[in-house]
């Protein structure tokens, strides 16, 4: 599955399958941060994500994420547009 996002200033706007979201961006450190939707529509919702960047390219980033508090975790690659 694909999202597109923009995130600028500690917002991040996703775009997915249709519909828009927009979320906080905390950074912990270099690598890793803390994605929390600013509107929730249910209770999954209000949960926050954690995100890893484990590696980077010129124009690509692979990374781990999982719901915080959740042991279960995925992987994804993120592509930089323009």
């Amino acid at each position: 599955m694909t999202t597109t996002f923009i995130r600028k200033d500690g917002v991040e706007i996703d775009f997915f399958q249709g519909k828009r979201d927009t979320s906080t961006v905390r950074w912990i450190n270099d690598c890793e941060y803390i994605v929390k939707k600013i509107n929730p529509k249910n209770m999954a919702e209000e949960k926050s994500v954690h995100m890893k960047i484990l590696s980077t390219t010129d124009n690509t980033y692979t990374f781990e994420y999982n719901i915080v508090g959740d042991n279960k975790k995925s992987r994804g690659t993120a592509t930089k547009t323009n």
